[in-house]
């Protein structure tokens, strides 16, 4: 078939028409469109629902994991020099993120200002029986068991605390959520893709007609294709206007109401901004890339090219 070539103002002329043709095929077709938009508008308030949902739910999972940690323990003899010793092997162990010296003397003051009893104790013993330790924050909690191996062959020190059966735990717990909410995302994004994309195909199967007296007088295919091109990209637009609303405004409120947390402090929802905004584009660029392509997909089959 003999490829057509457009020139370049006539390719502006056919543009526009092209665009104005669109918009009067939606008010033209009011019924079908309103469907369509109908269609894209609650598939994507569900699949707005599901990305916030594993949004917070990847952020809460990531918060935990920073706040876990391992616990290594000085000996009780060690010196100032030992610990900056130490303090260096500790800095250059693969998958330390950061790390906290707390020194025995402090955390005998943590524990005298905790509780009166402990101050009671520990005046009552003539030298300070806890040991200095450094809090240990990794990068990836699932080689904790690793990292805290290695830090326990160090030299000086005593012993290694950090939880090993929680933490093995927690690991699992993380994987099945990480791959539970990954799942309902992709499986809400193609639910989406479907209902969209059937949607607007009936509505060009309802129109088939328009598209065979367009070839009979002449036009040519980038000619027919383009109105419905657009056509679909203005359904998908106006179709996630109620969603993008919904998003930013329903998130704002729920953030407020929750004041900002999951039910406990270490837990927090993202914050508002500029999360919604972007979840927002996301949903946009969702509706109208899948009307798109929906509708450039049912008119080639008209088109028989």
């Amino acid at each position: 078939m003999r490829k057509e070539v457009i020139k370049p103002v006539k390719a502006i002329r056919i543009f526009g028409r092209s665009v104005r043709d669109a918009f009067k095929s939606v008010i033209r077709n009011f019924s079908l469109s309103m469907a369509s938009i109908l269609c894209v508008t609650i598939t994507l308030i569900i699949m707005s629902v599901s990305i916030i949902v594993a949004c917070n739910i990847k952020e809460a999972t990531k918060t935990i994991e920073d706040e876990m940690h391992i616990i290594v323990y000085m000996k009780s003899d060690a010196t100032d020099e030992d610990k900056d010793n130490l303090e260096a092997e500790i800095k250059n162990t693969e998958n330390v993120r950061e790390f906290e010296y707390i020194s025995k003397e402090s955390q005998k003051q943590s524990m005298e200002e905790y509780d009166e009893l402990f101050k009671t104790l520990l005046d009552y013993l003539d030298t300070n029986p806890l040991l200095s330790s450094f809090i240990v924050y990794v990068d990836d909690i699932k080689d904790m068991d690793d990292t805290a191996k290695e830090l326990e062959k160090l030299p000086n020190v005593e012993t290694v605390k950090y939880g090993e059966q929680t933490v093995g735990e927690v690991v699992d717990a993380f994987d099945i959520i990480e791959k539970v909410t990954l799942g309902v995302v992709i499986a809400m994004l193609l639910v989406t893709i479907f209902l969209i994309s059937n949607t607007i195909k009936l509505t060009i199967f309802s129109r088939r007609s328009e598209i065979e007296i367009m070839r009979l007088v002449g036009a040519s295919n980038t000619a027919i294709r383009l109105p419905f091109l657009f056509e679909g990209l203005i359904i998908g637009i106006i179709g996630s206007i109620i969603p993008v609303f919904v998003t930013i405004y329903g998130y704002v409120i729920l953030n407020n109401a929750m004041n900002g947390r999951i039910f406990t402090e270490l837990l927090k929802l993202i914050e508002p901004y500029n999360f919604v905004f972007y979840v927002s584009a996301v949903l946009v660029g969702i509706g109208a890339l899948v009307g798109m392509l929906s509708s450039a997909h049912s008119v080639r089959r008209y088109l028989k090219i």
